[in-house]
């Protein structure tokens, strides 16, 4: 017999990663689950952390980038008293304190951290360095010069007192934040030293908690009496990702045009006036994305999905 041909899986699963698992080992198990090859995630949590790790299958991998630059949401905890390496508790302890804040001192730094701030990356990171991930120098032992960068953090709040030296947050950010400096320079600032001792993601871009679905739960979704059924109706369709661009339904005669990378007049009195990014759909089935100039639609990447 010849090997068992991959199906063709379009939309995204919306994980509840476990921790003690990376990124990388979630999408795979995933993909052998749906039996389908194509597939990514969009935006890596650490193998400690848990929560929300949209997958892309087919299709959705061209809407990657659009989850990836969306808002995140997270609840942590940071235990006070102690810096690590990697500032979560996978790293070598790099410096300590006998200091402990109290819930008030606590609440008084959080504002400087919230809006437009300069954060350095963890020195454990996906940042590139001279083309290698810094997390894979800091294995081999370098020491990094990280240079700061502005991120949003939009909300930061403590979400109960603090119990055996550590407190729990809720934080809501945006592309390229990493929870793990906020607890390193919220210890050093209060004089205390900090590292996250847990750490959950609750949202990304349009994906949501109430979304999450388990490994064990798409286990018995493979194995029930529905099979592939119940495991595709698990998806969120590939649009989901485009949440926040205004959508347009074309003709099928313009749709086609679009799939095969000419643009499209919008002809008519009735011919909305758009400008800027667009998601062309024709019958609800997603077509392109494109861009709108001028009464003139330019699609910019298209999608060639099952009807």
């Amino acid at each position: 017999m010849g090997r068992r041909e991959k199906a063709t899986v379009h939309g995204w699963l919306v994980l509840d990663k476990p921790a003690g698992l990376t990124s990388t080992e979630a999408v795979s198990r995933a993909r052998r689950l749906f039996g389908t090859r194509k597939a990514g995630h969009a935006g890596t949590l650490d193998p400690l952390a848990s929560g929300c790790l949209p997958i892309a299958f087919g299709e959705a991998t061209k809407t990657v980038p659009y989850v990836v630059d969306g808002e995140k949401a997270y609840r942590f905890a940071v235990k006070w008293g102690e810096e690590t390496s990697t500032d979560d508790t996978e790293g070598e302890i790099t410096a300590t304190s006998e200091l402990r804040p109290t819930d008030d001192e606590i609440d008084r730094e959080l504002p400087d951290f919230i809006g437009i701030v300069d954060q350095v990356p963890p020195q454990f990171s996906a940042v590139k360095v001279d083309g290698a991930r810094a997390y894979d120098l800091a294995r081999e032992g370098e020491v990094l010069d990280l240079r700061s960068r502005q991120v949003e953090i939009l909300t930061l709040e403590r979400t109960g007192p603090t119990a055996d030296g550590v407190t729990e947050f809720h934080c809501e950010c945006g592309k390229g934040t990493y929870v793990r400096a906020i607890a390193r320079d919220l210890g050093r600032k209060l004089g205390c030293r900090g590292h996250v001792v847990a750490l959950r993601r609750l949202r990304v871009g349009p994906f949501a908690e109430s979304d999450m679905i388990s490994l064990a739960r798409l286990e018995e979704l493979r194995h029930s009496a529905g099979g592939q059924e119940d495991l595709a109706a698990s998806l969120r369709p590939v649009e989901t990702a485009l949440d926040d661009i205004p959508a347009l339904a074309v003709t099928a005669s313009d749709a086609a045009r679009l799939r095969n990378g000419q643009s499209v007049l919008l002809r008519g009195r009735d011919a909305p006036v758009l400008e800027g990014l667009v998601y062309a759909t024709s019958g609800e089935r997603l077509v392109a994305l494109a861009e709108a100039e001028r009464g003139e639609l330019h699609p910019k990447r298209v999608f060639n999905l099952p009807g």
